[in-house]
């Protein structure tokens, strides 16, 4: 008995440790962030396909500063109580251009260099319902591979544009570059107001069952 009451507190006392350093990182680096899903928020959770989906459970560092290409999440310009997820495509001085729903930035496109595993994804569109097939294919930015949504062969894409991005503000792009919300509806974001990476996922909507999602890194 005295065994059993032995291994007893030791098992609180290391839940308790576990729990203030899980506390203790919470407050200062990592944070967890629950998405909106597809039917709260439609515009946002096509936008950050393929690489994150609708309700999945994120998890974000929180020290030091985001580069080009990393995936941050901010606060959403001229709304700071809602937040943005998109890829850093443009800092102060860069010119941006898209074209046919193609990035170049200062003259420079990126390769896509291998399709994704899947290589098409496949998703309802939340307003007509209509089936929406996209490839996706892994994209390479400042040494980095990550995912992205193309929209060759669909009959609509977003219309082209052209930024140079102010000094002190970031152009973030989506990774679904045929259903996008980024800084050609919200505008440039302030870098210094933007701190967070995302860099992996605990759990998809669908919890820790869909082991495909499950404590996957997020590039």
């Amino acid at each position: 008995m005295a065994a059993f009451y032995s291994l007893t507190r030791f098992l609180v006392w290391c839940a308790i440790i576990i729990g203030l350093i899980i506390g203790a990182l919470r407050l200062t680096m990592i944070r967890w962030v629950r998405l909106p899903t597809m039917a709260a928020d439609p515009v946002f959770s096509l936008s950050v396909l393929p690489t994150l989906e609708g309700g999945d459970l994120i998890l974000t560092f929180r020290l030091g500063t985001p580069d080009f290409g990393d995936l941050v999440l901010c606060p959403e310009p001229g709304a700071p109580e809602r937040y943005i997820i998109g890829r850093i495509f443009g800092e102060g001085g860069d010119r941006v251009k898209i074209t046919n729903s193609v990035p170049t930035v200062n003259g420079d496109s990126f390769v896509l260099e291998r399709s994704c595993d899947p290589s098409v994804i496949t998703y309802r569109h939340p307003e007509t319902g209509v089936e929406v097939k996209q490839q996706c294919h892994m994209e390479a930015v400042a040494g980095g591979l990550h995912p992205v949504g193309v929209g060759n062969g669909q009959q609509v894409v977003p219309e082209n544009r052209e930024y140079n991005v102010p000094e002190g503000r970031w152009f973030l792009l989506s990774d679904n570059r045929l259903y996008p919300y980024d800084s050609r509806d919200y505008g440039y974001v302030d870098a210094a107001s933007c701190k967070e990476r995302v860099f992996g996922r605990l759990v998809s909507q669908r919890g820790w069952k869909d082991v495909n999602k499950r404590l996957t890194y997020i590039p």
